[in-house]
C-alpha cells in the first residue's frame, strides 16, 4: 500500500495485479509505503477502512480517495497458479508445480478450498459491507490509463520495471471449468467489469 499525502490518494495493493512494480516505481514519492509482512501491504479496503482512513483523519483531517487494480479473474488466477509453481515450493501445501490449473481452478471454486487454491478474493478485498471501497478502479489490462492517472495525480513521469513475475508456465481453462468458475464465483467477473478499461 502506497500513501501518498499532498495528492490525497491511496494505492491499496491487490496481489496478483502488477501492485509491486507499481510500488518500486513510486515508493521514493510517498509518504508512507506498507511493505512488510505482506497482510499490511495488501491491505483490502475494509481493513483500510478500519484502521487507517480514521487515523489519517485524525492526523491532518485527510481524507483520500482510494485506488486499485483489478486484473480479469482467469488471468489473475493464472498469475497465482504460475506463482505458486515456482520450484522453491515443490512440496510445499501451496505448490502447483504438479496440479494441472483446471485443478487448481476448479478447487478454487469450492467454499473451503485446498492450501494451493486458497488464494483470496478480488470482489472480498474491494468491498467493505456490501459497498465498493475504492474511488478509482482500473482494469489491470488498460496500463495506459493506470499510468495516465497516476502520472497526472502525482505530477511526475512513471516507468515501470517488472517485478515480482510470475515463472512462465501455460495455463489453459477448459470450458467446463471456466463455466464453473463464473457459475460459482460470479463476483470476480462483475468486479472486474467494474474496472475502468
Amino acid at each position: 500500500m502506497l500513501v501518498f499525502w499532498k495528492e490525497n490518494l491511496v494505492l491499496l495493493s491487490v496481489p496478483k495485479t502488477g501492485t509491486t512494480a507499481l510500488q518500486g516505481a513510486l515508493a521514493p514519492h510517498a509518504a508512507m509505503v506498507l511493505r512488510n509482512p505482506p497482510h499490511l501491504k495488501h491491505s483490502p479496503a475494509y481493513r483500510y477502512k478500519r484502521f487507517l482512513k480514521p487515523f489519517f483523519k485524525q492526523a491532518g483531517g485527510q481524507d483520500p480517495e482510494v485506488m486499485a487494480v483489478v486484473r480479469n479473474p482467469i488471468d489473475w488466477l493464472g498469475s497465482w497458479y504460475r506463482y505458486r509453481s515456482r520450484e522453491d515450493l515443490i512440496g510445499h501445501p501451496n505448490s502447483t508445480y504438479n496440479v494441472s490449473f483446471d485443478t487448481f481452478v476448479d478447487e478454487y471454486c469450492k467454499g473451503n478450498p485446498a492450501q494451493f487454491a486458497a488464494v483470496g478474493s478480488q470482489s472480498k478485498f474491494m468491498y467493505v459491507n456490501g459497498t465498493l471501497g475504492v474511488d478509482h478502479l482500473f482494469r489491470y489490462e488498460a496500463q495506459d490509463k493506470i499510468i495516465a492517472f497516476l502520472e497526472q495525480r502525482l505530477q511526475r513521469t512513471i516507468k515501470l520495471k517488472q517485478l515480482n513475475v510470475s515463472p512462465k508456465k501455460d495455463f489453459v481453462l477448459s470450458p467446463e471449468i471456466e463455466a464453473k468458475l463464473r457459475e460459482k464465483r460470479p463476483e470476480e467477473f462483475a468486479i472486474w467489469e467494474l474496472g475502468q478499461s
